[in-house]
């Protein structure tokens, strides 16, 4: 119902009809506004007309208002006149397919990610780690990667953590300095993010986004909702994720050029978390990230409410923008006013800047992408009402769809394979029965043995003992290299390449 024929997507009506093409989707987006003017609805919009069209789409619920989207609208007296007053034909309420996802695993399936899928980078973000600490981190991943150690979840990186920080005379040599007071500021970073919920957000069966890449029986593209109201109290976990599933999409998904519409499209709502306090490298790597994800036929669109909120280098990547009121109540204010402004390619008609504080809710300074991927002038218009329940699902429905979906079983249960924390404590038990076994050796000969024979053949077993002690950590660490197959690779983001 939103298409005005099969090569653009009717999104608002000002003096005209606005239309999004679907194959200028994955060109990326921008969602902004100040808290009540409508964001959410326009979002709500957007994720079912594309859902209509067939493509899969993930949204992050922060506020708990994006899940009415399983369900069928009721009649509104707003809705109402917005349909009459745009003349939408055949307007029917309609419920989407959507799966809840929830890293708690309490209003939706289970979501579990590898700390090696993760990576040093973007985990040393979680950790708060300074830059020494940070390098600290990323030599105990790389002995692990170069060893085809998985660490899989927190207890694996403890005890990576602690067998690096306990050989760290013989790894500086090739690697570098492992200084014990980093090596414990990590310990007790890994303990803070265990009681956030570290415990259960890393682990197994890990996430595989190709899972969300998929449509329902009719063809509409599912929407895969992850539940982050409690998750967006912790928002260095919460933007970390987001960043993850970025990376890890563009490394695993090949060169498709330009499609007739996208593969999947990100909305990540409170955009500037990903931002905020982050280094400069990280965020010269999102942008080298937004910039090529393109090309893999996902789109990304930032939900803010300014902006300001978004950098530069990533805010030029962004063509299609729908900017709700903002208000200038401080000169900081006025000034990104002025910034919002000045990025819409000007409309005679109006005057953009002072539009912008005059819009009410729903009403949007709105423009697209035409056919050659150039923005269009900026036009005020209204954004198209939405045709599910504007608001939220309730608990019983959540979890009958999740308990229903296909999915769940994959997910529900929890797994502990082995890994690097089961393999290093054989190490460590095998070093001490060798010890041992040196001990009981060297007893016998004093007992056995004339004192110069007994003296010999100390030195000669101490030897043969010493040696096969060092050699345990790098037999035991071969056989887990030979498990995994290969020296775990990494990406722009430091994520694991599969």
């Amino acid at each position: 119902m939103y298409f005005k024929d099969q090569n653009t997507m009717w999104v608002a009506t000002g003096s005209k009809q606005i239309h999004l093409i679907p194959k200028m989707v994955n060109r990326h987006g921008l969602v902004t506004g100040a808290t009540g003017t409508g964001k959410t609805v326009s979002v709500k919009v957007l994720a079912e007309t594309l859902s209509e069209m067939g493509v899969p789409v993930f949204l992050s619920d922060v506020k708990g208002d994006v899940s009415g989207l399983c369900k069928a609208g009721v009649p509104n007296k707003n809705v109402d006149e917005r349909v009459k007053d745009m003349k939408i034909p055949d307007f029917s309420y309609d419920g989407y397919p959507v799966r809840f996802f929830d890293i708690y695993g309490k209003k939706g399936i289970p979501v579990r990610v590898m700390i090696s899928d993760v990576g040093p980078m973007l985990l040393s973000r979680i950790l708060g780690l300074n830059d020494t600490q940070a390098g600290v981190l990323q030599l105990i991943f790389k002995i692990a990667d170069e060893k085809g150690l998985l660490l899989i979840d927190l207890k694996d990186l403890r005890a990576m953590v602690q067998y690096a920080a306990e050989n760290a005379r013989e790894f500086s040599q090739s690697y570098g300095m492992i200084s014990t007071q980093s090596a414990g500021t990590i310990q007790r970073s890994l303990l803070n993010l265990e009681s956030a919920g570290g415990d259960i957000f890393f682990g197994e069966p890990a996430l595989d986004l190709g899972d969300w890449i998929a449509c329902d029986e009719t063809g509409r593209g599912y929407i895969n909702l992850l539940d982050s109201v409690t998750l967006i109290n912790n928002p260095l976990l919460y933007s970390t994720f987001l960043l993850w599933m970025l990376s890890d999409l563009y490394e695993r998904l090949p060169e498709v050029g330009d499609l007739d519409k996208p593969k999947m499209v990100f909305f990540f709502d409170e955009a500037h978390l990903l931002f905020n306090d982050a280094p400069k490298a990280l965020i010269q790597k999102i942008e080298q990230v937004a910039r090529l994800i393109r090309s893999k036929g996902v789109g990304i669109y930032f939900i803010t409410q300014s902006p300001s909120d978004i950098p530069d280098t990533v805010l030029s990547q962004l063509g299609n923008k729908i900017q709700h009121a903002l208000r200038a109540y401080t000169p900081k204010d006025q000034k990104a006013v002025k910034a919002a402004a000045a990025s819409f390619r000007t409309n005679p008609a109006f005057n953009t800047e002072a539009v912008l504080s005059e819009l009410s809710t729903g009403e949007v300074l709105i423009s697209m992408l035409d056919e050659k991927g150039a923005p269009q002038i900026v036009e005020r218009a209204f954004m198209l009402p939405p045709r599910s329940f504007l608001g939220m699902a309730e608990d019983d429905l959540v979890k009958q769809l999740t308990q229903s979906c296909p999915l769940f079983p994959k997910y529900r249960d929890a797994i502990d394979r082995e890994s690097a924390y089961e393999i290093l404590q054989a190490d460590q038990k095998k070093a001490a029965a060798d010890r041992q076994k040196e001990k009981e050796l060297q007893e016998r000969a004093k007992a056995q043995a004339k004192p110069a024979a007994a003296t010999r053949k100390t030195s000669t077993t101490t030897r043969k003992a010493t040696s096969t002690v060092s050699k345990t950590v790098n037999t035991v660490l071969g056989s887990a290299g030979r498990e995994i197959g290969r020296e775990l690779v990494r990406g722009l983001l430091g994520t694991r390449r599969r």
